[in-house]
């Protein structure tokens, strides 16, 4: 039953009995799935009328909270209702979201842990404690836990968030199963719309639905690309951003370069129906299963083609994208049968970046906690990636070369003195580790300048943060994997002429690592390959990018009926 159909047989009901308390507690689920948050706000509010401080209408009016980003008020609310309701699995997950956004990391990790306690074998919430566990380098019970995901993916047993199955060391194939399963559970709730053909003539009308149109990486990623598309005569440009504008120069580059709208907070039957009367030709999902996207906005099919790119790195599993766009480094011809959507490469690297930005001048040593000596090597991935794997030959690098160091980003809650707390198991002094805070973009990539060597994690690779490190000058070493996820960083160095820095196996990691780190020539000339890499590859090169895109683009369009512009 989709969603219209359970709000009109909820109203229906409510109709002839206004007093249902569980009636009004299932609308505004339904309201709330719909992306309608004032009308599930209305409804959740009916039902604490008729039974006041109830645990379930309670953590209706949390999920209203939450999803209006009110994090601390729907922690309050939310954790009102699971000390109403101990033993309620569903409420207990919630508050986990919630204090995840309230950034109480540990108090999440706690709702997670409770919530899996009280339903051990429900894979969804198993998935979401290992993802979080992860996130704060808690690796204990985690192989139990990716054992545990991972069976339920292979069984078809309850959904898994597919962004959060990427960190696991998974294959392609099982990927694909968890993104399908996800995939038809959106697509079962949804009424798509008429279909529509691509406009025959005229210039085509190119969108893009993201949640990240601002300071956030995809924000940082297109805005040049699209300044460089916006000059097209076969293309016109439009963005529908879920989020509402953070104030940022991103935001106004974007907002100059294309024709942008406002859809946040909107139903996603009204964004659906907003994207169709722009008359979009090709859109483009930059969000995919990362999280705060709008999938049910795509199953509605707005659009005649609908692709996937550079947000989710892998195969979305959704019968309403048509393609995914790649190269030919990261997503091979071997992955082909493991994705939904046909395979569309570009003949560069299939991640665009902003080659307008200026390296601000770098910091001392001494200002980010640095010794005054010593190579330092760097992984500023998010905390997620940081895995044993990934950690241990890290460590083993360290060992090999004394003196270094090794530059992480800061993590949530104790994630530090974890990874502190595992390199003293390793046999490595914890004063090795240095930590930098989240910085502002210019900030963070002027600190490159003081890193010899981007150590990258497996199975989930660097991607906008290889790009960054490339950009400012600081070279990447990683071996590449089996899945799109775990390869980007491998693509980035092929398509740089810098092969080499993509090595075979843990052992061939370390080992090169080790090299460089003892042979400060060698490093000093890797940097000045890098730099001459830099301006003459067509990784950074967005008038070349922007004329690729536009060509697959019109190639794919015209496959469909379009006969060009005039």
């Amino acid at each position: 039953m989709s969603a219209w159909q359970q709000r009109q047989q909820l109203q229906q009901a409510l109709a002839r009995q206004p007093g249902d308390f569980v009636a009004w507690v299932m609308l505004a689920d339904v309201e709330l799935e719909a992306g309608d948050i004032a009308a599930g706000e209305q409804a959740a509010r009916r039902a604490l009328q008729l039974r006041p401080d109830h645990p379930e209408a309670l953590a209706r009016l949390g999920r209203v909270a939450w999803m209006a980003g009110a994090f601390a008020d729907a922690a309050t609310l939310l954790g009102r209702a699971a000390a109403r309701a101990p033993e309620h699995p569903g409420i207990a997950l919630w508050l986990g979201h919630a204090l995840e956004d309230a950034d109480d990391a540990e108090g999440a990790a706690a709702a997670y842990r409770r919530a899996h306690a009280l339903m051990p074998d429900e894979p969804y919430i198993a998935a979401q404690r290992l993802a979080w566990q992860r996130r704060l380098c808690d690796w204990q019970d985690v192989d139990a836990l990716a054992a545990q995901v991972r069976a339920a993916v292979a069984n078809r047993q309850g959904l898994v968030e597919p962004f959060a199955f990427l960190s696991e060391d998974a294959s392609a194939a099982e990927q694909r199963a968890c993104a399908q399963a996800r995939a038809a559970r959106v697509a079962a709730a949804v009424r798509p719309l008429p279909p529509l053909q691509v406009r025959a003539r005229g210039p085509l009308r190119i969108g893009f639905l993201s949640n990240g149109f601002g300071a956030h990486p995809t924000g940082l990623l297109t805005v040049a690309l699209l300044e460089q598309l916006r000059a097209d005569p076969a293309l016109q440009l439009h963005l529908f951003a879920l989020n509402r504008t953070d104030g940022s120069r991103i935001r106004q580059r974007l907002q100059a370069a294309t024709r942008l709208h406002d859809v946040a907070g909107q139903r996603h039957a009204e964004t659906a129906a907003h994207i169709r009367a722009q008359g979009i030709d090709v859109l483009f999902d930059l969000r995919g299963w990362g999280g705060g996207g709008a999938p049910e906005v795509l199953a509605m099919r707005p659009a005649p083609l609908q692709l996937n790119w550079l947000a989710y790195p892998g195969t979305s599993g959704a019968p309403w994208l048509d393609a995914v766009v790649g190269d030919a480094f990261a997503l091979p011809p071997a992955l082909e049968p493991h994705y939904s959507e046909r395979v569309l490469r570009l003949p560069r690297a299939f991640q665009p970046s902003d080659n307008t930005r200026v390296l601000e001048p770098a910091p001392t040593r001494a200002d980010c906690g640095l010794p005054e000596r010593g190579v330092v090597f760097c992984c500023f991935n998010n905390s997620y990636k940081l895995n044993p794997r990934s950690m241990g030959r890290a460590f083993a690098v360290l060992q090999a070369v004394p003196g270094s160091v090794l530059w992480l980003l800061s993590g949530p809650g104790h994630a530090d003195a974890r990874l502190r707390a595992a390199a003293q198991a390793a046999g490595v002094d914890p004063a090795r580790l240095v930590f930098m805070a989240k910085l502002p973009h210019p900030q963070y990539l002027a600190r490159y300048a003081l890193a010899d060597l981007f150590l990258d994690t497996h199975p989930y690779n660097a991607h906008t943060t290889a790009s960054d490190a490339l950009w400012a000058g600081c070279p990447v070493l990683t071996c590449p994997g089996d899945t799109f996820a775990a390869r980007v960083a491998g693509s980035l160095n092929h398509h740089l002429g810098l092969a080499r820095m993509n090595v075979a196996d843990d052992a061939a990691f370390i080992a090169t690592a080790r090299a460089l780190g003892n042979d400060p020539a060698a490093l000093a000339a890797l940097r000045a390959e890098l730099a001459q890499a830099r301006e003459r590859s067509g990784v950074f090169d967005m008038a070349g990018f922007a004329a690729d895109l536009s060509a697959l683009l019109q190639q794919l369009a015209g496959e469909h009926g379009w006969q060009g512009v005039q």
